[in-house]
């Protein structure tokens, strides 16, 4: 696939990889060398020492080492912004390879693409890029192909212990890569306690090995140096010391705040907790990491619902519609992009940027600002709408829709599910919104693969070659016919039982002139082409079927070479009123129109669909918006226009074409009238435009995709302006 075609294939993910490495060079440009947090140097000094008793597990180090060796703290930032990129292309060919829409696949992509949040943490010397790499890389072991063997069970379960060496909540991942395991694929028992033991077997090697390194390094068991400041800062919050068995040694960690004015976690377990003065003299043979365990195990025991409540309100922080902070918790500007270098009041910022960046800490001003800009004025991901993803996808996982016969009702829960654990996780010790980043990579493909699941398959076609293609030439073989001045163009598939009623009421003249009937049958498999015939219409019978739209533009060509003046079209299940064909064509005889389209809003309509309904009026104000234009109806069947205007104007689409032709005719200047018209409900058989949001989703991607080829990309090298048969250039109506 050359380039040119994979953008046109992929043009919204290009448009959006685009917008992502803008945003990631502003980033760049904007805070020199990096953003250097009180993380990134712990982490940045440990390097060298591997301590695994730090605040932070040491995987990142194994990941920053070589990085800052190579080209220093720049280097680091450059190459997470490139992975973020990278995930979000991942995430694009995972989606699509699971059969989601192009269109959702490249929405999927869009959050951790284009989320100010996920581009500030990356130009953090921070380990959140790495811990997204894993994640990404174990949706796609399980994801991707078929039952996974025990073997890539294995791998799965090592890559949880790697996430679990970079940020030690990735350890609960176990938790929703076993529950995928044995509920998504139980027909052989034998087969799922095989890869459940193969996934957990993995994960126990890679935990055990950093325990083991952990006891040899520090002299005790253990993983990290936070797990007992961070359960301290998580009990403290809503500890009833009056009410505990307390004794001379736990007393003095409980906080002196009494409860409703009791600090956040954060303060307790890093600021509190992190005082080495703090809490004072110790009794005799005990040490302060072993009084604030046992203080914090008397807090879980005697207050289970109370620890319990206080981590489910933190988790549900997570989807609020905007990003906001409450006193207590983490501050939000931590994560968002400042005017001023952050963190200098630390000496060791400073200190760190100069000797691992080479240069003193710097803000640019004018990139900063567009990103502080962004950030602050909508340029994340809602968590409410995060929330929504995941909702999509349990209830995709549920069996709803036409997800039980869709195969993806697993492949929508393991995101989802692994998400949600994961953010829980992360809110039982603490709330911060740096922690609800991995959502970004599990929700939104949750979402997209629960949605293709609960509406079945994408029922778009590839784009049509140029006219003629290999199907338009052996359909026009043998049809040579000098048609009347006025041509009414049908497609037609499988309508024998509706069609005949519509030729019958076809008027048979026009203004003074005769009117012809073309009828394209689009690859029926009934007798379409008899009944038409039978019914005095010529007919061109296609030996394939492609779509309303391919059939149609046959008939536009057809019509115009065999001279026609003007292409009428109507649809075969008569849902327009044919006496109105001499009003719908006024104002072209009238040398006031180029093309002229009915409107059910403007005139009647007897709607079967609420759903369409509202569609009609969305996509009429996107038009608007796309054409500076107004309009009402861009999809309405009942059309008039010049057959030379028909055959000028660039049709790639073949089924969903009325916006395609619309918004071409506007692109050459072609002057556009809306009229008042009836439209009934279908006269027989059913519609086979598919569900109504599959429908409405395509139908929406070929009107931005016909824009954006139209006035967009052929705004450079501009085709002149289309002319009339009077050789003179016509204008827009506005």
């Amino acid at each position: 696939m050359n380039l040119r075609k994979a953008l046109r294939t992929h043009w919204l993910l290009a448009v959006f990889l685009t917008l992502g490495l803008v945003l990631r060079i502003l980033a760049t440009v904007a805070y020199t060398p990096a953003i250097v947090y009180v993380d990134s140097v712990q982490y940045l000094t440990n390097m060298g020492k591997l301590s695994p008793e730090q605040l932070n597990p040491i995987g990142y180090d194994f990941v920053l080492g070589p990085l800052v060796w190579l080209g220093g703290l720049k280097l680091v930032v450059i190459v997470q912004h490139l992975v973020g990129l990278l995930l979000g292309a991942v995430i694009y060919g995972l989606a699509r390879k699971l059969t989601v829409y192009r269109w959702l696949s490249a929405v999927a992509a869009a959050p951790i693409l284009l989320d100010a949040y996920q581009v500030q943490i990356e130009q953090n010397i921070m380990a959140e890029t790495t811990f997204d790499v894993i994640l990404v890389a174990i949706l796609w072991l399980l994801l991707a192909k078929g039952v996974p063997g025990w073997r890539r069970a294995a791998v799965v379960g090592v890559l949880v212990g790697a996430a679990f060496t970079v940020r030690a909540i990735g350890m609960v991942l176990l938790i929703a890569v076993v529950l995928y395991l044995a509920v998504a694929w139980r027909k052989r028992r034998v087969d799922v306690v095989r890869r459940t033991a193969a996934a957990v077997a993995g994960f126990a090697l890679v935990f055990v090995a950093y325990g083991a390194y952990f006891r040899i390094d520090t002299g005790r068991w253990g993983f990290t140096g936070a797990e007992n400041e961070i359960l301290y800062g998580r009990t403290a919050t809503v500890a009833n010391c009056d009410k505990l068995p307390l004794n001379d040694g736990t007393r003095l960690f409980c906080p002196k705040e009494p409860l409703g004015q009791r600090l956040g976690v954060d303060k307790y377990a890093h600021d509190r907790y992190g005082d080495r003065n703090w809490p004072g003299p110790l009794p005799p043979g005990t040490t302060k990491h072993q009084l604030a365990t046992e203080f914090a195990h008397l807090v879980i025991t005697h207050q289970p619902l109370d620890v319990t409540w206080a981590a489910l309100k933190d988790f549900a922080k997570g989807f609020a519609p905007t990003r906001t902070t409450s006193p207590d918790d983490v501050p939000l500007d931590r994560w968002q992009f400042q005017l001023v270098y952050p963190n200098l009041k630390d000496p060791n910022t400073t200190k760190a940027a100069v000797k691992w960046g080479g240069s003193q800490p710097h803000v640019s001003h004018v990139p900063a600002a567009i990103l502080r800009a962004y950030q602050l004025h909508g340029g994340y991901m809602s968590g409410t709408l995060l929330g929504l993803c995941a909702l999509i996808a349990l209830a995709a996982a549920a069996g709803l829709g036409r997800a039980k016969t869709s195969g993806l009702r697993s492949k929508a829960l393991f995101p989802a599910a692994a998400g949600l654990i994961l953010l829980l996780g992360s809110a039982a010790f603490e709330f911060s919104w740096r922690y609800q980043l991995p959502g970004l990579v599990f929700f939104p493909l949750a979402g997209a693969i629960g949605l293709r699941a609960i509406l079945g398959k994408d029922q778009a076609r590839p784009a049509m070659a140029p006219y003629p293609d290999a199907v338009d030439s052996a359909a026009a073989k043998g049809l040579t016919k000098d048609f009347a001045p006025v041509v009414v163009v049908i497609a037609a598939y499988n309508e024998a039982a509706g069609i005949g009623p519509v030729l019958t009421n076809m008027p048979k003249t026009c203004a003074g002139m005769p009117v012809d009937v073309l009828v394209v049958v689009d690859g029926a498999t009934d007798d379409t082409a008899d009944v038409a015939k039978d019914h005095g219409a010529y007919v061109c019978v296609a030996p394939a079927n492609r779509g309303q739209g391919a059939a149609l533009r046959l008939g536009y060509h057809l019509a115009a070479a065999g001279g026609a003046e003007y292409v009428v079209t109507t649809d075969a299940d008569g849902q327009y009123d044919n006496d109105e064909l001499e009003v719908l064509l006024e104002p072209i005889l009238l040398d006031r129109a180029d093309f002229v389209t009915g409107s059910r809003r403007l005139g009647a309509e007897d709607a079967d669909s609420r759903l369409r309904w509202v569609g009609v009026r969305v996509f009429a104000v996107l038009a608007s918006i796309l054409t500076r234009k107004k309009l009402t109806d861009t999809s309405f069947g009942f059309r008039a226009m010049r057959a030379e205007l028909a055959t000028a104007v660039t049709l790639r689409e073949p089924q969903y074409q009325s916006s395609e032709l619309l918004l071409g005719a506007l692109a050459l200047q072609a002057r556009v009238v809306e009229l008042p018209m009836t439209m009934r409900r279908r006269g027989d058989g059913s519609s086979k435009k598919g569900p109504g949001i599959v429908y409405g989703a395509n139908y929406g991607r070929v009107m931005t995709t016909t824009w954006l080829r139209e006035y967009v990309l052929r705004r450079r090298g501009r085709r002149p302006a289309w002319r009339t048969p009077a050789d003179r250039t016509v204008r827009t109506s506005r």
